[in-house]
């Protein structure tokens, strides 16, 4: 076998070192475009070995697994991302008590966090190792308030397992839950659950077959509801619970309960 003299090794070390630099300055460079950047289109850019996204001042790196819907990171995930990044005027989490459901990867309770909000990120027990992988990665040592991981099952008894007098929160996020599934109706139900008086419901999907329209109209008329963002088959919408005295969009009475007040608490 061939040995490397000293002067090899430092030729190696140079050429590795290069390489390194050259990368570390294309990163900079693309960071540099987000933060100029206007609009909502996501920052995003790869690396040979990892995807890599840029909010609120952050490098922010995702593990996705391919093998499963909430294992890939999803365009109405960054849609939203991008909206509470660039509309904190209009929305702002911060020190807000923050729910995400069907959290997949965790990049939108990665931001939420970053922005400062108490974020409970919930999905598939099967699929919380991966979420609280990316969401520990990404938020040690950056966030006021250290999110929290927990189960979810949207068919599941949630007034046992998350009682309304204990679980109250200021914003419920979702982004792209509506797809080809047959959990629809319970997704539905799972909203009205923990959309209590006080509480804001954002969520975000891109439209995609019959039934997304289907289920966008059973929205619109649960919730008093407000377009945030519409391009295209992309659409985001803000929607608070109507009560006993609210409209849905076209008039019909919310679907909400009536409770005793719309104060959030964080789990501890």
């Amino acid at each position: 076998m061939d040995h490397l003299s000293v002067g090899d090794h430092q030729c190696v070390r140079s050429r590795v070192d290069m390489k390194q630099e050259e990368e570390e300055e294309i990163e900079k460079k693309q960071k540099g475009v987000c933060e100029k950047r206007q609009g909502w289109t996501p920052c995003f850019f790869q690396r040979p070995d990892r995807e890599m996204y840029f909010y609120v001042g952050h490098d922010i790196i995702v593990q996705e697994a391919l093998d499963s819907y909430a294992g890939m990171i999803w365009p109405a995930a960054l849609a939203l991302c991008d909206y509470l990044a660039w509309n904190q005027h209009q929305v702002s989490v911060q020190d807000k008590a923050v729910l995400e459901i069907g959290a997949g990867t965790g990049l939108l309770s990665i931001v939420a966090s970053l922005l400062g909000a108490w974020v409970t990120a919930t999905d598939l027990p099967e699929v919380l190792g991966n979420l609280r992988f990316n969401l520990s990665k990404n938020t040690r040592g950056r966030c006021r308030h250290p999110p929290q991981v927990a189960p979810l099952s949207w068919d599941s008894d949630l007034e046992r397992s998350y009682p309304a007098s204990v679980y109250r929160y200021d914003y419920i996020l979702a982004a792209d839950v509506v797809y080809h599934h047959d959990f629809l109706d319970q997704l539905l139900a799972t909203m009205k659950h923990f959309c209590q008086p006080g509480t804001t419901l954002i969520w975000a999907n891109k439209i995609r077959v019959e039934s997304d329209l289907v289920f966008m109209d059973k929205f619109q008329k649960a919730f008093q509801t407000e377009v945030l963002v519409e391009d295209g088959e992309m659409k985001i919408f803000m929607a608070t619970c109507g009560g006993n005295g609210g409209r849905g969009r076209t008039g019909e009475g919310g679907g909400c309960r009536d409770n005793k007040d719309g104060k959030s608490e964080a789990e501890s």
